[in-house]
């Protein structure tokens, strides 16, 4: 393996090597108000229970729809939906309802109040567990209570912004399970 030779980049653009996972589309609901909204910013935390970290803006109707339900559906959207993702992402749910606009279908969710979108290649549906850090850095940490999968592709082609209106796409797999110890798990 040879050494990589580096430059000095902007620390504020570090994201586009450093986004954690694909662009999903996080769905929610409270007192007869619906919303979707397009988040990068997700992490998994823990695998059992099933734990994700999120940051919505405090900005964003959706954080205000999620405060007040303690729920959303993080959808998992694939390439067919970019322009929807950057639809959602580049307009309020406080002007336009953004099921009808997108063309969405609202599904209801198995464990949540949270509708699903019926297009995504899956929708994990979700409670809030811990809000310490909302106030701070508007950061949720959510339990997947319920989650469902298309079966085909296993591996689909997701979204992964790298900022400045740059996608990248995964799809591509590598496959070295035969040298993956259980403990990695």
């Amino acid at each position: 393996m040879s050494r990589q030779q580096k430059v000095d980049f902007p620390v504020e653009k570090v994201r586009r090597h450093l986004e954690p996972g694909p662009v999903v589309l996080v769905s929610s609901a409270c007192d007869g108000e619906r919303d979707i909204m397009t988040m990068g910013w997700h992490t998994v935390m823990a695998f059992s229970p099933s734990l994700v970290g999120c940051v919505i803006a405090a900005g964003n109707h959706s954080f205000d729809l999620v405060r007040r339900s303690g729920e959303c559906v993080i959808n998992l959207p694939t390439t067919d939906l970019i322009d929807e993702v950057i639809g959602i992402g580049n307009t309020s749910g406080e002007a336009i309802d953004k099921f009808e606009r997108f063309k969405l279908t609202a599904e209801p969710g198995q464990v949540v109040s949270a509708p699903c979108l019926a297009e995504c290649h899956a929708n994990f549906e979700c409670r809030l567990v811990d809000d310490r850090l909302v106030e701070d850095y508007n950061f949720f940490v959510f339990e997947v209570v319920y989650a469902r999968v298309a079966p085909e592709p296993v591996y689909p082609e997701t979204l992964h912004y790298t900022g400045d209106g740059v996608f990248m796409v995964s799809g591509q797999t590598i496959d070295r399970s035969e040298q993956f110890l259980p403990q990695m798990l």
